[in-house]
């Protein structure tokens, strides 16, 4: 094997007869004015010898850029995915503090008799006994919290302090079977007293005459009796009256108006020789301050979340 790879002109013999049929070219190259067609001809029939030599090459930097391009589609698309993601979290956030802004309007355009102050609290738990309703809030004694305080939310009476702590209160519901309010009908002032019924969406009316001017839609309304409930906030409205002459009195169920269901924030009430400093009355400056910059909280919040989305 050796010796047929041995046969023929040596390496420097080889190289000789290169570099004069180089030479020999360039001077043809030079003087005869015909060969430039020659050479053009002949540099088509290597044309394709040179791009499958460079065939390799563009192919590697093909696969280069097409894999350089997929990746930052990759890339780009891992951001975008995490910056969705960023504004839809910020966006609920942002829903629920325009909701909880929206409630806390509301509580301070609920109607307050003049000589009432209020103070906002907001819920801290529920009594998770069945058989009793009652809630926790977050003001005590140290904020002026007194017992059988009343208890509003933006649509009507809540219930009443039943105990009070420092630094928080337990409030009894108007649905509990040992609450009772004295009530009026809005409609023609006649006074009766409502228990709870053991259910958040219902409150009974005590020894109702069968002859009671009573009608399904009356609006039940706080009497004023017993020095607890000042006179004359929503309580309920009468959803059900059944007079059966069997009984002695009718039975009038009535539905309160306050969303006992979904409580967060809620309103205690001071008489205005009772009110601790931090209560408010319609027509102070503190609650037309209070009022305006919650009105203008949505931009603000705004604005903070996109402070830290930038950060």
């Amino acid at each position: 094997m050796n010796e047929v790879f041995a046969r023929g002109p040596s390496l420097p013999v080889r190289l000789a007869i290169v570099l004069v049929f180089s030479l020999a070219a360039m001077l043809i190259d030079t003087k005869v004015e015909n060969f430039a067609t020659a050479r053009t001809y002949l540099n088509s029939m290597v044309s394709p010898l040179q791009y499958i030599a460079n065939l390799p090459g563009a192919m590697m930097s093909w696969s280069a850029d097409r894999f350089k391009s997929r990746q930052k589609l990759l890339n780009d698309n891992e951001d975008l995915t995490y910056q969705i993601t960023l504004m839809s979290e910020q966006l609920q956030r942002f829903k629920i503090l325009e909701q909880e802004n929206n409630n806390l309007r509301k509580l301070l355009d609920a109607p307050v008799r003049d000589n009432m102050h209020k103070m906002i609290t907001e819920l801290m738990a529920v009594d998770t006994n069945p058989y009793s309703h009652q809630i926790v809030v977050n003001k005590g004694a140290i904020d002026g919290v007194f017992l059988n305080q009343p208890v509003l939310d933006d649509n009507g009476i809540v219930g009443q302090v039943s105990e009070v702590g420092t630094t928080n209160s337990r409030i009894l519901l108007i649905s509990d079977v040992t609450h009772a309010i004295p009530v009026r009908i809005e409609r023609n002032n006649v006074r009766f007293i409502a228990i709870g019924d053991g259910s958040l969406d219902a409150i009974n009316l005590q020894h109702v005459p069968h002859s009671a001017d009573l009608l399904v839609g009356d609006v039940l309304v706080s009497s004023g009796l017993g020095d607890v409930f000042p006179e004359g906030y929503p309580v309920g409205i009468i959803t059900s009256i059944i007079r059966d002459e069997g009984r002695p009195f009718a039975q009038v169920q009535a539905t309160p108006l306050a969303q006992l269901d979904r409580l967060k924030y809620l309103l205690l009430l001071w008489p205005a020789d009772m009110a601790p400093d931090g209560a408010i009355a319609p027509g102070d400056e503190r609650f037309e301050q209070l009022k305006s910059g919650m009105t203008d909280s949505d931009t603000s919040e705004q604005q903070d979340l996109e402070q830290e989305n930038a950060r």
